[in-house]
């Protein structure tokens, strides 16, 4: 049975970030399962579950990145992944929404308690200041697993809550 490995790595955004971990992972025997990348600031976060070939340890594959040039300066971390790797119900997309405006603190926190209100599970959450001619607009996105029967009074709720904020909110059904 393959060891599933928890890959994470925090550095500075450059070109080609990507294209090193993954195809040092490859080149390993890894193969990935769920993995994420994003830019944050002016750094960059890439995080996988890999499952490892037979005789490759999470030490190997974090002295392998660490080797790595584009990777110089990063925070890398891997650990043994004891979760269970494939999703459960809750991880089931079921609708994507964006709230986008002016920044206003606490937005987050008071979005997530609405989904929490509505046993709605946050699945992926991507928020980011954008420039534009005004000086700035906050977008977040939100991809949640939301209850059927609960669906229509928690989106209503969420919506009324982004225009109260003087936001627009956009919902997208999967």
């Amino acid at each position: 049975m393959a060891t599933l490995a928890l890959v994470s790595t925090f550095c500075p955004d450059r070109v080609g970030l990507v294209s090193a971990v993954t195809g040092h992972l490859f080149a390993l025997g890894a193969n990935l399962r769920d993995a994420t990348f994003a830019v944050m600031g002016s750094g960059a976060e890439f995080s996988a579950v890999c499952e490892l070939p037979a005789g490759v340890t999470v030490d190997e594959v974090q002295d392998g990145l660490a080797s790595l040039p584009e990777l110089a300066g990063a925070q890398i971390k891997v650990t043994r992944f004891d979760f269970d790797p494939e999703p459960g119900p809750l991880a089931r997309i079921t609708h994507r929404i964006e709230v986008s405006g002016g920044d206003q603190p606490g937005l987050i926190a008071r979005l997530s308690e609405i989904f929490t209100q509505f046993e709605a599970n946050i699945v992926r959450l991507d928020a980011q200041t954008l420039p534009d001619r005004e000086g700035g607009r906050y977008t977040i996105r939100f991809a949640v697993s939301i209850p059927p029967e609960r669906s229509a009074t928690c989106m209503s709720a969420v919506t009324n809550t982004a225009e109260t904020m003087g936001l627009i909110c956009e919902v997208e059904e999967d």
